[in-house]
């Protein structure tokens, strides 16, 4: 199905994308009519300031919607200092960038820690915290990866790599997904063993279509707790080897072979040198994957933020693999 294309707009201010939104039943609205079509049956519908309603989609009589200001809520109540940069469209979905005092160098740049967390109103880009579902992150084996923010070119970039246990097993995946994309395998680790383990009817609970806002706030509270005391991760022993990777003579040939549509590969190409000068720097893998980045998330395009992740997800990997062959 053709998705409407959109253009990630930057916002600053969590009142951008705290504006009311309502669920809005069929039945309550067309009360003259019997409604067939029992698997849609509720409108969500959203009040932008200054703006008409937005009908962003039509859900399930039974789902729940999460609001963005239940989201800001948690992060103020745990997180007392803190920058915000939040990518957006007008269609209703949201990449909320929470980014941390705390800092790790990459070659001579300095990166700031962050949490990254995804929401929408069109159904289109699931709730997500760091690339993962609440469904996969309740389940106690599971680790919340991580996530740095890029000041020069604005990139919020997930860690990918952090599923693993360590770069062995990261490498040998790696071995196995050239031949062929490979599901990414959810990682046993120290902090995941260590959260309060949950049973697996308080997990089905959660994810009955029944969700309740205080119940989600719960979760989140505690899934971000765990966040807050990650330490070094494996993706940025990646991201080290991306930078000492020089692709002066082979850059070119590397984008052409990425899994991304043409158009965004050219702007990703402008922008590799653009920071070539900005940076002083000739063109390494690191350069490489935050051009690609920035292409990804500042482009109009068709592709759901919840497709632009995956396209990243997916060029992160195609790189490392390249890294390390």
């Amino acid at each position: 199905m053709t998705y409407i294309s959109a253009q990630p707009e930057l916002s600053t201010s969590w009142e951008d994308i705290c504006f009311p939104v309502e669920p809005l039943l069929l039945s309550d609205l067309l009360p003259d009519y019997d409604i067939i079509a029992t698997d849609r049956q509720k409108l969500i519908v959203g009040q932008l300031a200054g703006g008409r309603k937005t009908l962003f989609g039509i859900q399930s009589a039974d789902y729940t919607i999460i609001p963005n200001r239940a989201i800001q809520e948690v992060v103020d109540e745990l997180i007392p200092d803190y920058q915000l940069l939040i990518k957006h469209t007008n269609t209703g979905e949201f990449s909320i960038s929470i980014i941390l005092p705390a800092s790790l160098s990459v070659g001579t740049e300095q990166l700031q820690r962050s949490l990254t967390i995804t929401n929408s109103y069109n159904g289109k880009t699931p709730f997500s915290i760091q690339g993962q579902s609440l469904t996969a992150l309740l389940d106690p084996s599971t680790h919340l990866g991580s996530s740095v923010y890029r000041n020069v070119c604005q990139n919020g970039l997930l860690g990918w790599a952090d599923s693993f246990a360590d770069l062995a097993a990261y490498q040998t995946w790696l071995g196995h997904w050239a031949k062929g994309p490979q599901k990414t395998p959810s990682a046993k680790t120290p902090s995941a063993s260590a959260r309060p383990q949950r049973s697996t009817p308080d997990i089905r609970k959660l994810h009955q279509s029944a969700l309740t806002i205080p119940l989600f706030q719960q979760q989140l509270h505690e899934l971000l707790v765990d966040h807050l005391t990650t330490g070094v991760t494996l993706t940025a022993t990646v991201y080290d080897q991306f930078q000492q990777m020089d692709m002066a003579s082979s850059h070119e040939n590397v984008l052409r072979k990425l899994p991304v549509p043409v158009q965004l590969i050219k702007q990703a190409r402008e922008r590799l040198r653009l920071e070539e000068r900005l940076l002083n720097s000739p063109p390494s893998c690191w350069l490489l994957y935050n051009a690609v980045n920035y292409a990804l998330f500042t482009a109009r395009s068709s592709l759901t933020l919840n497709d632009r992740y995956r396209l990243d997800e997916r060029v992160f990997h195609h790189l490392a693999a390249q890294a390390y062959a």
